[in-house]
C-alpha cells in the first residue's frame, strides 16, 4: 500500500494592502492536507477539506451507507436527527433531507425507467421512534414505499436487525436481516413477500451476519453478492436464493460492496477498503490502519483520525469515474472522498 502526505499552500486572492493605520491585512496561506493511498491502477488521494460542514458541524453517528446518483451527487446516511446529507463531488453540501428516514443502515440507488430512487434498510428507524423497515425514496427524500411489520406482519423472524437491501433487474427487492434472523427475504416491487432463504449456521448456504447485499451483473445473469461479515467472506447466490459459491474469503469483516466495471470495492470493518478483481483477488488496498486499537472502533475521535487511514469502513460507493466515497462507523460521523489518480 502506498501512502504519501503532501501539504499544499493555496494562496488567496490579494486584496488592497493599503489600510489606514498601516495594519497588514495580507491574506495568509491556507494549508490543505492531502494523502495518497492504494497501489497498482487504483491509487487515490484524500483531501482533508472534503465534506467539511459549516461552523465545524459534525455529521452525527455514521452507521449507514453511501450512494451516488447519475449527476454525481453523494448521499450519506446517519443516525443523527439530520438524517441524510447530500454533497457535490467538490465536497460542498447541497442539502440535508428525509428526517423520517433517519437511521438507514444500508443505502442503494436504483434506476427505474428514466428516474432514480433510493432504497434504504432503516435499522434505527427515525432514531428508534418507528419500527425497522425498508423505505423507497425519491431523490428529494420523500418516502414512496415502506416494507415493514405493518405491511408484512407474518414475516419469518420479523424485521428486527434489518441491515441490507438490493433491487434486482426484475424489480424484486432483497432484504438481509444481518443483526436478526440472518435470513434473506425476497419481496416483489409492491412489497409483497415471495420467499426467504439462508438463516444462521455453519453450512455454506447459511450466514453469520449477512450484513448487506448487492446485485452483481458481471457474470452474465444477475446474481446476489452477500457480505457475510462474520464468516469474513463475500458469497454468490442466484436470484432464487440458491448458493453458487464463495467469491472472496479471509476478508476483514466485509460490510458493503460497490462495483466499478469488473472490479468491486469492499468496506471492511477492520480498518481498510480493498478492491477486488472479477476473480475475487485483491488488487489494491486502501487506508489500511496500522493501529489495531482503532480497528472496528466506533469511538475514534476526530483528533485521532488520520487522513487516508480508516478505522471502521461501513458504507461506500464508487462514482462513474471510479472515485470512492467511504463512510466509517463512527460516533461523531466520518465520510471520506478518495479521488482516483490518473
Amino acid at each position: 500500500m502506498k501512502i504519501q502526505l503532501t501539504a499544499i499552500l493555496l494562496s488567496l486572492p490579494l486584496t488592497s494592502l493599503a489600510h489606514e493605520g498601516n495594519h497588514d491585512k495580507t491574506p495568509q496561506p491556507v494549508i490543505t492536507e492531502k494523502v495518497q493511498t492504494g497501489n497498482g491502477r487504483f491509487i487515490y488521494e484524500a483531501d482533508a477539506q472534503w465534506g467539511k460542514l459549516p461552523n465545524n458541524e459534525k455529521l452525527g453517528p455514521t452507521h449507514g451507507g453511501v450512494a451516488v446518483d447519475a449527476n454525481g451527487l453523494i448521499y450519506v446516511t446517519t443516525d443523527g436527527p439530520q438524517s441524510m446529507f447530500v454533497f457535490k463531488a467538490d465536497g460542498s453540501l447541497v442539502k440535508k433531507m428525509a428526517p423520517e428516514a433517519r437511521g438507514i443502515h444500508h443505502l442503494t440507488i436504483v434506476k427505474e425507467g428514466e428516474k432514480e430512487f433510493l432504497y434504504g434498510a432503516q435499522l434505527n428507524a427515525y432514531g428508534g421512534k418507528t419500527p425497522p423497515r425498508i423505505v423507497k425514496l425519491d431523490l428529494d427524500g420523500k418516502i414512496l414505499l415502506e416494507i415493514s411489520a405493518k405491511t408484512a406482519p407474518k414475516l419469518q423472524g420479523g424485521f428486527g436487525g434489518i441491515t441490507g437491501v438490493a433491487v434486482a433487474p426484475n424489480s424484486n427487492i432483497y432484504v438481509s436481516m444481518g443483526y436478526g434472523s440472518n435470513l434473506i427475504h425476497i419481496f416483489d416491487k409492491a412489497g409483497k413477500h415471495i420467499k426467504s432463504f439462508g438463516g444462521r449456521g455453519k453450512e455454506k448456504e447459511k450466514f453469520t451476519t449477512p450484513h448487506t447485499l448487492n446485485i452483481d451483473t458481471r457474470f452474465g445473469q444477475a446474481r446476489l453478492l452477500i457480505s457475510d461479515r462474520e464468516k469474513r467472506r463475500l458469497v454468490h447466490f442466484d436470484l432464487n436464493g440458491n448458493y453458487i459459491g464463495d467469491y472472496a474469503t479471509k476478508l476483514r469483516r466485509p460490510c458493503a460492496v460497490s462495483f466499478f466495471g469488473e472490479f468491486c470495492a469492499v468496506a471492511e470493518l477492520e480498518s481498510r477498503v480493498v478492491i477486488l478483481d472479477k476473480s475475487g483477488a485483491i488488487v489494491s488496498i486502501l487506508g489500511d490502519n496500522p493501529d489495531k486499537k482503532k480497528w472496528a472502533n466506533f469511538g475514534v475521535k476526530p483528533k485521532d483520525q488520520k487522513l487516508g487511514l480508516f478505522s471502521a469502513p461501513h458504507g461506500l460507493s464508487f462514482d462513474k469515474d471510479g472515485n470512492l466515497y467511504v463512510q466509517d462507523w463512527n460516533t461523531t460521523g466520518r465520510a471520506t472522498q478518495l479521488k482516483l489518480q490518473k
